[in-house]
C-alpha cells in the first residue's frame, strides 16, 4: 500500500483535490488513473480510501469512499533533542524516529550547542515523507526551537528524563521506564549538557538515565531512546 498524506481530510469529507505538487506526482510520476483507488491519511490516526475522479497533473480529484480510524498507542513519547553541527545527521534522526514511532520533537538549544538554527520547513517535510513511507496515520508534532531552560520550566510529563555523559548514579532508561505512561527524554548537543543544564534538569524532576556502555553521537543516542520506549511498550 502507498499512503499519501493530507491533514485537511475529516471523516465528512466527500471529494478531495491535491496540491499541484502531489497532483503531478500521482498523475505523472506514479502514473494513476480515474478509478484507481488512493490511501490517504490525515495525521490525526484516519486512513481515507478515495477514487481518483479526475487524474490531472495538475488538480488530482478523489472521491472518498470509505475511512477507518486506528487508536493511538498508549503512550506518548517526547524527544527534546539538540540540533546537530551537521544538519544531514539531525534529518536522519527525524525520519528514523518517525518511522520508529515518535510522537512530539522539539529541537533545544543548550548551552554547548554548535548550531542555533534549524530549517523548520525541510524537517516537516522530512517527517511527513517517512509518515507515508512507513504507513502510519499519525503524525509526529515538530516544535519550534526552543532553548533548554525554557523547555524544562515549561514541560511536565508522567516520566521526566535526561540522558547524559557525566560519571555519576544513573540508571539504565530499561530499569527506569514504567510502560504505558508518557516519557519526555533530553538528548544533548555534541558537547553533552553542562553541569548547569544537569542540574536544572533534576532540580525539575528529570531522572538520569543511561542509553548503554558506549559513548553515542547526538543523533544515535536519541534513536537508542526512541527504539528502547517503542520496544518496551510492545503488547
Amino acid at each position: 500500500m502507498q499512503l499519501f498524506y493530507s491533514p485537511d481530510l475529516t471523516p465528512e469529507t466527500s471529494h478531495y483535490t491535491f496540491s499541484k505538487e502531489e497532483s503531478r506526482h500521482i498523475v505523472r510520476v506514479l502514473r494513476k488513473k480515474e478509478n484507481d483507488i488512493l490511501h490517504i491519511t490525515n495525521g490525526k490516526g484516519y486512513i481515507f480510501s478515495a477514487k481518483v475522479m479526475l487524474a490531472d497533473q495538475k488538480n488530482c480529484i478523489v472521491e472518498v469512499t470509505s475511512f477507518e480510524f486506528q487508536k493511538s498507542k498508549n503512550y506518548r513519547l517526547h524527544l527534546a533533542v539538540a540540533p546537530t553541527k551537521m544538519n544531514d545527521r539531525y534529518e536522519w534522526f527525524l525520519e528514523k524516529a518517525t518511522e520508529i514511532g515518535i510522537d512530539t520533537i522539539t529541537p533545544i538549544i543548550c548551552d554547548r550547542s554548535e548550531r542555533k538554527v534549524i530549517k523548520a520547513e525541510r524537517f516537516e517535510k522530512i517527517i511527513q515523507a517517512a509518515t507515508k513511507q512507513s504507513l502510519t496515520p499519525y503524525f509526529p508534532e515538530l516544535n519550534p526551537l526552543t532553548s533548554f531552560k525554557e523547555f524544562i520550566n515549561s514541560h511536565t510529563n508522567d516520566q521526566l528524563f535526561i540522558a547524559h555523559c557525566e560519571v555519576n548514579q544513573k540508571q539504565s532508561l530499561k530499569q527506569a521506564l514504567e510502560i504505558n505512561k508518557d516519557v519526555t527524554i533530553l538528548i544533548g548537543p555534541e558537547g553533552d549538557f553542562s553541569s548547569k543544564e544537569i542540574e536544572l534538569a533534576l532540580n525539575n524532576n528529570y531522572v538520569p538515565v543511561t542509553l548503554g556502555d558506549t559513548r553515542l553521537r547526538t543523533e544515535t543516542a536519541a534513536i537508542v531512546a526512541c527504539h528502547s520506549v517503542a520496544f518496551l511498550n510492545q503488547e
